[in-house]
């Protein structure tokens, strides 16, 4: 997989991919991860990609030129499965969404910033906008971060157990059991003697339950 990454502030996106599981699978050859400042395809003196909106109103509007040239270069050499625009109003992002990404080969995300873009740039030419909740952050680049993160540990190979992904939170509409490790008791506090079984059936009925539980108790709205 490529994902390519379009920002007014490049630094904001170094720590995300440069540790952990998305640094591992950039080094496995899994995926490659390229992010593109914005200001170096202004053709103003200034590097500026903004400007006063239309009709007024606080706030600058990223410029369509700047943004144009950046997504012509990259479309040169690159077909994208998906060009996407983080947007505060954009579709929910959910593990739903996750495994749909995953399952793309090449990705360009465009992160908005002060007011957003130019509304002629998403008429037409992103082909998805996504939001990772219902609030607003200064600009789009933590939110591809963690689309990214989403999309990236779903890959094969990522993760040194292949099953570990599978049984995440959300995949099944369910939220993740409890978990348990050593030591099985600690000042008074015993783990379920169910884990310690060695009986998989009813460990496997155990988690399920649990997840129902849970499910019902904290997110009982994914429960139809």
């Amino acid at each position: 997989m490529r994902i390519d990454i379009i920002t007014c502030l490049p630094s904001l996106l170094e720590s995300p991919f440069g540790d952990s599981i998305l640094k591992r699978a950039q080094n496995k050859g899994l995926v490659s991860v390229h992010v593109h400042d914005l200001r170096q395809y202004s053709t103003d003196k200034h590097l500026k990609v903004d400007d006063y909106a239309y009709g007024g109103g606080a706030g600058m509007v990223m410029m369509m030129e700047p943004i144009l040239n950046c997504f012509r270069k990259l479309q040169a050499d690159t077909d994208y499965d998906e060009i996407i625009y983080m947007s505060p109003d954009g579709e929910q992002f959910s593990q739903k969404v996750a495994n749909e990404l995953s399952l793309k080969g090449n990705l360009l995300i465009l992160c908005g910033h002060y007011k957003g873009v130019d509304e002629r740039i998403r008429e037409h030419f992103i082909t998805r906008e996504i939001s990772i909740g219902d609030y607003v952050l200064s600009g789009g680049e933590l939110a591809a971060a963690v689309v990214c993160d989403a999309v990236i540990r779903l890959l094969p190979g990522v993760l040194s157990d292949e099953t570990s992904a599978l049984t995440d939170s959300y995949q099944d509409d369910l939220v993740a059991p409890p978990v348990y490790t050593r030591p099985a008791e600690f000042e008074g506090m015993k783990v379920p003697d169910v884990l310690l079984s060695g009986n998989e059936k009813k460990i496997e009925d155990w988690r399920f339950e649990q997840s129902i539980e849970r499910t019902k108790k904290r997110r009982p709205g994914l429960i139809s």
